[in-house]
Protein backbone atom coordinates (compact mmCIF):
# COMPACT_ATOMS: atom_id res chain seq x y z
CA UNK A 1 0.00 0.00 0.00
CA UNK A 2 2.87 2.40 0.99
CA UNK A 3 4.71 1.79 -2.64
CA UNK A 4 1.20 2.47 -3.97
CA UNK A 5 1.09 5.65 -2.37
CA UNK A 6 4.15 7.11 -3.16
CA UNK A 7 3.76 6.59 -6.84
CA UNK A 8 1.33 8.93 -6.34
CA UNK A 9 2.95 11.72 -4.05
CA UNK A 10 3.26 14.24 -6.58
CA UNK A 11 -0.51 14.25 -7.67
CA UNK A 12 -0.92 14.69 -3.34
CA UNK A 13 1.41 17.48 -3.24
CA UNK A 14 -0.34 18.63 -6.24
CA UNK A 15 -3.73 18.78 -4.39
CA UNK A 16 -2.79 20.00 -1.05
CA UNK A 17 -1.33 23.18 -2.98
CA UNK A 18 -4.09 23.99 -4.82
CA UNK A 19 -6.40 23.60 -1.90
CA UNK A 20 -3.44 25.67 0.33
CA UNK A 21 -3.63 28.54 -2.20
CA UNK A 22 -7.92 28.79 -2.20
CA UNK A 23 -8.89 27.84 1.75
CA UNK A 24 -12.22 28.56 2.38
CA UNK A 25 -14.06 29.33 5.97
CA UNK A 26 -15.98 26.77 7.49
CA UNK A 27 -19.69 25.87 5.23
CA UNK A 28 -18.71 27.70 2.79
CA UNK A 29 -15.86 24.75 1.23
CA UNK A 30 -17.89 25.47 -2.26
CA UNK A 31 -14.87 25.29 -4.22
CA UNK A 32 -13.13 23.13 -1.78
CA UNK A 33 -16.48 20.48 -2.41
CA UNK A 34 -16.82 20.57 -5.56
CA UNK A 35 -12.90 19.63 -6.67
CA UNK A 36 -13.15 16.56 -4.16
CA UNK A 37 -16.79 15.57 -6.18
CA UNK A 38 -15.11 15.95 -9.66
CA UNK A 39 -11.95 14.04 -8.56
CA UNK A 40 -13.88 11.24 -6.42
CA UNK A 41 -15.90 10.90 -9.84
CA UNK A 42 -12.88 10.65 -12.04
CA UNK A 43 -11.75 7.64 -10.05
CA UNK A 44 -15.07 6.09 -10.27
CA UNK A 45 -16.08 6.90 -6.74
CA UNK A 46 -19.92 6.70 -5.67
CA UNK A 47 -20.45 10.16 -4.76
CA UNK A 48 -23.07 11.96 -2.56
CA UNK A 49 -23.04 16.08 -2.11
CA UNK A 50 -24.08 18.89 0.07
CA UNK A 51 -23.60 15.92 2.75
CA UNK A 52 -23.81 18.82 6.12
CA UNK A 53 -24.55 21.45 4.15
CA UNK A 54 -21.20 21.57 1.98
CA UNK A 55 -19.39 18.23 2.85
CA UNK A 56 -19.10 15.21 0.45
CA UNK A 57 -18.89 11.72 0.70
CA UNK A 58 -18.01 9.30 -1.29
CA UNK A 59 -18.45 5.22 -0.94
CA UNK A 60 -16.71 2.78 -2.09
CA UNK A 61 -18.09 -1.05 -1.95
CA UNK A 62 -21.49 -2.39 -1.10
CA UNK A 63 -23.51 -5.08 0.26
CA UNK A 64 -24.05 -6.13 4.08
CA UNK A 65 -20.82 -6.10 5.01
CA UNK A 66 -19.26 -3.90 7.69
CA UNK A 67 -19.48 0.01 7.17
CA UNK A 68 -16.20 2.37 7.81
CA UNK A 69 -15.48 5.72 7.52
CA UNK A 70 -12.73 7.90 6.62
CA UNK A 71 -13.37 11.64 7.79
CA UNK A 72 -11.35 14.42 6.75
CA UNK A 73 -12.13 17.91 7.41
CA UNK A 74 -12.38 20.79 4.77
CA UNK A 75 -12.21 23.88 6.75
CA UNK A 76 -9.81 26.97 6.75
CA UNK A 77 -8.94 29.74 9.02
CA UNK A 78 -9.21 33.81 9.72
CA UNK A 79 -5.65 34.59 9.38
CA UNK A 80 -3.82 36.20 6.72
CA UNK A 81 -0.50 34.01 5.63
CA UNK A 82 2.63 35.27 6.02
CA UNK A 83 4.87 32.73 4.26
CA UNK A 84 6.71 33.22 0.74
CA UNK A 85 5.59 30.03 -0.77
CA UNK A 86 4.42 29.57 -4.31
CA UNK A 87 1.24 28.19 -3.14
CA UNK A 88 0.47 30.96 -0.71
CA UNK A 89 -3.39 31.65 0.05
CA UNK A 90 -5.16 34.16 -2.66
CA UNK A 91 -8.38 34.31 -0.39
CA UNK A 92 -7.55 37.49 1.72
CA UNK A 93 -7.67 37.22 5.62
CA UNK A 94 -8.24 33.19 4.95
CA UNK A 95 -5.66 30.37 5.41
CA UNK A 96 -5.41 26.41 5.71
CA UNK A 97 -3.39 27.24 9.02
CA UNK A 98 -4.16 23.54 10.51
CA UNK A 99 -3.36 21.21 8.28
CA UNK A 100 -6.81 20.28 6.68
CA UNK A 101 -5.62 20.81 2.96
CA UNK A 102 -3.45 18.37 3.53
CA UNK A 103 -6.25 16.12 5.31
CA UNK A 104 -8.32 16.72 1.97
CA UNK A 105 -5.18 15.83 0.19
CA UNK A 106 -4.77 12.21 1.88
CA UNK A 107 -8.24 11.45 1.67
CA UNK A 108 -8.17 12.09 -1.87
CA UNK A 109 -5.09 9.98 -2.07
CA UNK A 110 -7.05 7.61 0.15
CA UNK A 111 -9.97 6.99 -2.55
CA UNK A 112 -7.14 6.15 -5.36
CA UNK A 113 -5.89 3.59 -3.61
CA UNK A 114 -8.88 1.89 -2.22
CA UNK A 115 -10.83 2.06 -5.97
CA UNK A 116 -7.55 0.35 -7.15
CA UNK A 117 -7.89 -2.59 -4.11
CA UNK A 118 -11.51 -2.71 -4.58
CA UNK A 119 -11.55 -3.73 -8.50
CA UNK A 120 -8.54 -5.93 -7.88
CA UNK A 121 -10.01 -7.84 -4.30
CA UNK A 122 -13.71 -6.15 -4.07
CA UNK A 123 -14.79 -6.52 -0.30
CA UNK A 124 -18.46 -6.98 0.90
CA UNK A 125 -19.19 -3.37 2.86
CA UNK A 126 -18.87 0.36 2.04
CA UNK A 127 -16.09 2.34 2.80
CA UNK A 128 -17.53 6.25 3.10
CA UNK A 129 -14.94 8.90 2.62
CA UNK A 130 -16.38 12.14 4.43
CA UNK A 131 -14.80 15.05 3.49
CA UNK A 132 -16.38 17.21 6.53
CA UNK A 133 -16.83 21.19 6.42
CA UNK A 134 -16.45 23.07 9.32
CA UNK A 135 -14.36 21.60 12.30
CA UNK A 136 -12.79 24.83 13.07
CA UNK A 137 -16.39 26.77 14.02
CA UNK A 138 -19.79 26.50 14.57
CA UNK A 139 -22.65 28.44 13.25
CA UNK A 140 -25.02 30.54 15.15
CA UNK A 141 -27.14 27.43 16.92
CA UNK A 142 -23.49 25.25 17.72
CA UNK A 143 -23.65 23.07 14.94
CA UNK A 144 -20.37 21.84 13.14
CA UNK A 145 -19.30 19.55 10.68
CA UNK A 146 -19.62 16.84 12.12
CA UNK A 147 -22.94 17.75 13.57
CA UNK A 148 -24.12 18.85 10.00
CA UNK A 149 -22.96 15.39 8.69
CA UNK A 150 -24.27 13.06 11.16
CA UNK A 151 -27.48 14.63 11.07
CA UNK A 152 -27.55 14.22 7.04
CA UNK A 153 -27.04 10.03 7.69
CA UNK A 154 -22.94 10.31 6.99
CA UNK A 155 -22.15 7.59 9.79
CA UNK A 156 -25.28 5.85 9.51
CA UNK A 157 -24.79 2.35 10.51
CA UNK A 158 -20.83 2.93 10.84
CA UNK A 159 -18.88 0.04 12.15
CA UNK A 160 -15.93 2.06 12.58
CA UNK A 161 -14.68 5.37 11.90
CA UNK A 162 -10.90 6.56 11.59
CA UNK A 163 -8.90 10.03 11.14
CA UNK A 164 -5.51 11.70 11.13
CA UNK A 165 -4.53 15.05 11.85
CA UNK A 166 -1.23 16.29 10.63
CA UNK A 167 1.14 17.77 13.92
CA UNK A 168 3.71 20.53 12.76
CA UNK A 169 5.51 20.19 16.23
CA UNK A 170 6.65 16.76 15.95
CA UNK A 171 9.00 15.37 13.05
CA UNK A 172 7.60 14.45 10.16
CA UNK A 173 6.35 11.07 10.30
CA UNK A 174 6.09 10.13 13.63
CA UNK A 175 3.09 8.47 14.47
CA UNK A 176 1.58 9.17 17.87
CA UNK A 177 -1.47 7.18 19.12
CA UNK A 178 -3.57 7.62 22.53
CA UNK A 179 -6.06 5.08 23.42
CA UNK A 180 -9.32 6.01 25.64
CA UNK A 181 -9.89 10.13 25.74
CA UNK A 182 -7.11 11.69 23.94
CA UNK A 183 -8.35 14.99 23.39
CA UNK A 184 -10.11 17.58 25.54
CA UNK A 185 -13.95 18.43 25.76
CA UNK A 186 -14.39 22.12 25.35
CA UNK A 187 -16.73 25.32 26.54
CA UNK A 188 -16.91 28.48 26.67
CA UNK A 189 -18.14 31.04 30.10
CA UNK A 190 -19.17 34.75 30.09
CA UNK A 191 -19.32 36.85 33.20
CA UNK A 192 -21.19 39.74 34.19
CA UNK A 193 -20.61 41.21 36.93
CA UNK A 194 -22.51 43.98 38.30
CA UNK A 195 -21.96 47.09 40.57
CA UNK A 196 -23.06 50.41 40.90
CA UNK A 197 -19.79 52.10 39.82
CA UNK A 198 -18.37 55.59 41.24
CA UNK A 199 -16.38 58.89 41.33
CA UNK A 200 -12.76 56.83 41.21
CA UNK A 201 -11.69 59.66 44.16
CA UNK A 202 -14.57 58.26 46.08
CA UNK A 203 -15.24 54.58 45.65
CA UNK A 204 -16.81 54.09 49.15
CA UNK A 205 -20.07 55.74 47.86
CA UNK A 206 -20.35 52.53 45.39
CA UNK A 207 -19.90 49.02 44.72
CA UNK A 208 -17.05 48.54 42.25
CA UNK A 209 -17.02 45.49 39.95
CA UNK A 210 -13.40 45.71 39.49
CA UNK A 211 -12.37 44.26 42.90
CA UNK A 212 -15.03 42.07 42.86
CA UNK A 213 -13.67 40.45 39.35
CA UNK A 214 -10.79 40.05 41.31
CA UNK A 215 -12.12 38.09 43.70
CA UNK A 216 -13.77 35.99 41.43
CA UNK A 217 -10.58 35.29 39.60
CA UNK A 218 -9.26 34.02 42.48
CA UNK A 219 -12.36 31.40 42.84
CA UNK A 220 -11.84 30.33 39.10
CA UNK A 221 -8.28 29.57 39.27
CA UNK A 222 -8.55 27.41 42.21
CA UNK A 223 -11.25 25.58 40.55
CA UNK A 224 -8.60 23.08 38.89
CA UNK A 225 -6.46 22.80 42.58
CA UNK A 226 -9.14 23.67 45.22
CA UNK A 227 -12.20 21.95 43.78
CA UNK A 228 -11.63 19.28 41.48
CA UNK A 229 -9.94 15.83 42.46
CA UNK A 230 -6.15 16.47 41.08
CA UNK A 231 -6.26 13.23 39.12
CA UNK A 232 -8.79 14.48 36.82
CA UNK A 233 -7.34 16.33 34.15
CA UNK A 234 -9.03 19.91 33.84
CA UNK A 235 -8.55 23.70 32.72
CA UNK A 236 -9.95 27.14 33.47
CA UNK A 237 -8.31 30.13 31.58
CA UNK A 238 -9.52 33.60 31.35
CA UNK A 239 -8.70 35.23 28.16
CA UNK A 240 -10.80 38.74 27.78
CA UNK A 241 -11.75 41.00 30.78
CA UNK A 242 -13.38 44.42 29.99
CA UNK A 243 -14.46 46.75 31.81
CA UNK A 244 -14.24 50.70 32.05
CA UNK A 245 -13.44 53.45 30.10
CA UNK A 246 -11.07 55.98 32.24
CA UNK A 247 -9.04 56.09 35.22
CA UNK A 248 -11.30 58.09 37.42
CA UNK A 249 -14.53 56.62 36.86
CA UNK A 250 -15.49 53.10 38.49
CA UNK A 251 -17.80 50.85 35.96
CA UNK A 252 -20.73 49.82 36.75
CA UNK A 253 -20.13 46.53 35.23
CA UNK A 254 -17.23 43.78 34.14
CA UNK A 255 -17.17 41.05 31.26
CA UNK A 256 -15.16 38.17 32.13
CA UNK A 257 -14.58 35.06 29.03
CA UNK A 258 -12.83 32.12 29.14
CA UNK A 259 -12.29 28.55 28.26
CA UNK A 260 -13.18 25.02 30.00
CA UNK A 261 -11.22 21.58 28.91
CA UNK A 262 -12.05 18.35 30.67
CA UNK A 263 -12.10 14.68 29.59
CA UNK A 264 -14.72 13.07 31.79
CA UNK A 265 -18.43 14.41 31.81
CA UNK A 266 -18.72 14.36 35.26
CA UNK A 267 -15.58 16.83 35.14
CA UNK A 268 -17.64 18.73 32.84
CA UNK A 269 -20.36 19.32 34.20
CA UNK A 270 -18.79 20.03 37.81
CA UNK A 271 -16.72 22.81 35.79
CA UNK A 272 -19.89 24.48 34.62
CA UNK A 273 -21.02 24.26 38.49
CA UNK A 274 -18.34 25.57 39.65
CA UNK A 275 -17.93 28.81 37.20
CA UNK A 276 -21.42 30.01 38.89
CA UNK A 277 -20.10 29.10 42.27
CA UNK A 278 -16.98 31.52 41.84
CA UNK A 279 -19.05 34.18 40.18
CA UNK A 280 -21.26 34.27 43.30
CA UNK A 281 -18.52 35.57 45.33
CA UNK A 282 -18.79 38.65 43.99
CA UNK A 283 -22.17 39.16 46.03
CA UNK A 284 -20.18 39.31 49.54
CA UNK A 285 -18.91 42.94 48.35
CA UNK A 286 -22.42 44.02 46.97
CA UNK A 287 -22.49 42.86 43.39
CA UNK A 288 -24.50 40.81 41.38
CA UNK A 289 -23.66 38.26 38.32
CA UNK A 290 -25.29 36.74 35.21
CA UNK A 291 -23.17 33.40 33.98
CA UNK A 292 -23.53 31.97 30.38
CA UNK A 293 -21.75 28.63 29.51
CA UNK A 294 -21.97 27.63 25.42
CA UNK A 295 -21.31 24.23 25.23
CA UNK A 296 -19.10 23.16 22.73
CA UNK A 297 -17.36 20.27 21.43
CA UNK A 298 -17.20 16.56 23.54
CA UNK A 299 -14.33 14.85 24.56
CA UNK A 300 -12.88 12.75 21.94
CA UNK A 301 -12.87 8.97 22.48
CA UNK A 302 -10.25 6.63 21.11
CA UNK A 303 -11.37 3.21 21.15
CA UNK A 304 -8.30 0.77 21.95
CA UNK A 305 -9.63 -1.72 19.30
CA UNK A 306 -9.37 0.72 16.31
CA UNK A 307 -6.51 1.84 17.37
CA UNK A 308 -4.63 -1.53 18.15
CA UNK A 309 -5.48 -2.04 14.02
CA UNK A 310 -3.90 1.50 12.97
CA UNK A 311 -1.19 0.81 15.31
CA UNK A 312 -0.27 -2.82 13.58
CA UNK A 313 -1.20 -1.01 10.25
CA UNK A 314 1.48 1.77 11.14
CA UNK A 315 4.05 -1.08 12.19
CA UNK A 316 3.80 -3.17 8.85
CA UNK A 317 4.20 -0.05 6.45
CA UNK A 318 6.71 2.13 8.19
CA UNK A 319 8.03 0.55 11.04
CA UNK A 320 7.42 0.13 14.73
CA UNK A 321 9.75 3.18 15.65
CA UNK A 322 7.77 5.78 14.40
CA UNK A 323 5.22 4.78 16.79
CA UNK A 324 4.39 6.54 19.86
CA UNK A 325 1.62 5.84 22.73
CA UNK A 326 0.67 8.16 24.74
CA UNK A 327 -1.88 9.04 27.35
CA UNK A 328 -3.33 11.55 25.61
CA UNK A 329 -2.41 14.30 23.12
CA UNK A 330 -3.70 17.52 25.50
CA UNK A 331 -6.35 19.79 26.11
CA UNK A 332 -7.18 20.69 22.65
CA UNK A 333 -10.19 19.94 21.13
CA UNK A 334 -11.84 18.43 17.96
CA UNK A 335 -15.74 17.81 16.42
CA UNK A 336 -14.13 14.31 15.18
CA UNK A 337 -15.21 13.45 18.93
CA UNK A 338 -19.07 13.52 17.69
CA UNK A 339 -18.53 10.83 15.31
CA UNK A 340 -17.00 8.60 17.69
CA UNK A 341 -20.23 9.03 19.74
CA UNK A 342 -22.06 7.42 16.74
CA UNK A 343 -19.28 4.35 16.15
CA UNK A 344 -15.76 3.30 17.84
CA UNK A 345 -13.36 5.41 15.99
CA UNK A 346 -9.75 6.99 16.40
CA UNK A 347 -7.71 9.44 15.37
CA UNK A 348 -3.74 9.68 15.28
CA UNK A 349 -1.51 12.10 15.21
CA UNK A 350 1.38 12.10 12.15
CA UNK A 351 4.29 14.65 12.39
CA UNK A 352 4.98 16.42 9.77
CA UNK A 353 7.43 19.13 11.06
CA UNK A 354 9.62 20.93 8.30
CA UNK A 355 13.09 20.34 9.83
CA UNK A 356 15.24 23.97 9.62
CA UNK A 357 14.89 24.57 13.14
CA UNK A 358 11.92 27.28 12.33
CA UNK A 359 8.49 26.42 14.82
CA UNK A 360 5.22 26.81 12.59
CA UNK A 361 2.71 26.01 15.22
CA UNK A 362 -0.47 25.49 14.04
CA UNK A 363 -3.22 28.51 13.84
CA UNK A 364 -0.30 30.74 13.02
CA UNK A 365 0.50 32.87 10.01
CA UNK A 366 3.40 30.81 8.70
CA UNK A 367 2.08 27.31 9.35
CA UNK A 368 3.34 24.64 7.00
CA UNK A 369 4.26 21.01 7.09
CA UNK A 370 6.63 18.56 5.24
CA UNK A 371 4.82 17.18 2.37
CA UNK A 372 6.89 14.12 1.93
CA UNK A 373 3.93 12.81 4.96
CA UNK A 374 1.13 13.00 2.55
CA UNK A 375 1.88 9.36 1.11
CA UNK A 376 2.42 7.84 4.34
CA UNK A 377 -1.32 8.89 5.81
CA UNK A 378 -2.90 7.75 2.56
CA UNK A 379 -1.69 4.68 3.27
CA UNK A 380 -1.91 4.53 6.86
CA UNK A 381 -5.58 4.88 6.32
CA UNK A 382 -6.37 3.19 3.37
CA UNK A 383 -5.21 0.11 4.72
CA UNK A 384 -6.53 0.58 7.64
CA UNK A 385 -9.96 0.49 6.26
CA UNK A 386 -9.46 -2.38 4.22
CA UNK A 387 -8.53 -4.48 7.00
CA UNK A 388 -11.71 -2.78 9.40
CA UNK A 389 -13.83 -3.46 6.54
CA UNK A 390 -12.70 -6.88 5.78
CA UNK A 391 -13.03 -7.73 9.75
CA UNK A 392 -9.36 -7.23 10.81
Amino acid sequence: MLDRANKISAELVRIRRDLHAHPEMGFNETRTAALVADTLREIGVDVREGVGRTGVVGTIGKGNGRVIGIRGDMDALPIIEETDKPYISTNPGVMHACGHDAHTAMLLGVAHLLMQSYRQNPWDGEIRLLFQPSEESSDKDGISGAMAMIADDALTDADAVIALHVDSKHPAGLCRFADGYSMSAVDEFKIWVYGTGSHGAYPYTGTDPIQMIAHVLNALYAIPSRRVDPLEPCVVSVGHIKGGATSNVIPAEVYLHGTLRSFSQEIRQQLWDEVERAAKVCEAFGGTYKVAIKKGYPATLNAPEINKVMREVTADLLGKEVIQVEKAFGMGAEDFSYMTQIAPGSMFMLGAAIDDGIVRNHHTPIFDIDESVLPKGSAILAESALRLVRGG
